[in-house]
């Protein structure tokens, strides 16, 4: 016992005090750790999900320029389908695809009159689902479908 107190006495008050002070950090870092932890796993996905979203916005925009650049393209399916892989080669699940017909990839390319006056027009809608991702309650599902149409004047 007399060990035990001169060991307590002969501590200084600061390095008593300091030790106190890292136990309680340890603590804070061990209740606040999953929450940064969940937080940077919702930035990673979102960062993924903003890139299949350029993506598709990008594949759909090359299809409706290829089916606008001519009459007899407007509504070539097969033509934008190829130029849409071709496009979103480096998502997931795209590669091996071999038409655009369902999920995860679908495509479709129609001709109309759309723009009044204008002449006739083309629509071409992509709709990419993607891989499995980390499912946040309330904010992201384990798989999300992005969809992007775009309507472009057919050249004459």
């Amino acid at each position: 016992m007399r060990l035990l107190t001169y060991f307590h006495m002969g501590m200084p008050e600061q390095a008593r005090s300091k030790r106190q002070v890292h136990g309680s950090a340890v603590i804070e870092m061990a209740l606040i750790a999953p929450w940064f932890l969940f937080l940077f796993i919702g930035v990673f996905d979102m960062g993924f999900y903003y890139h299949q979203l350029i993506a598709v916005e990008n594949a759909a925009r090359i299809a409706a320029e290829y089916t606008s650049s001519g009459s007899s393209l407007a509504a070539d399916q097969s033509g934008a389908c190829t130029k849409v892989r071709a496009e979103l080669a480096t998502l997931p699940g795209v590669s091996g695809l071999a038409n655009c017909d369902n999920l995860p990839l679908k495509v479709t390319a129609t001709s109309g009159t759309g723009l009044g006056s204008l002449g006739t027009a083309t629509t071409v809608t992509v709709t990419y689902q993607s891989g499995r991702m980390v499912p946040i309650p309330n904010l992201l599902q384990a798989q999300l479908t992005v969809s992007r149409v775009v309507v472009m004047r057919v050249k004459s």
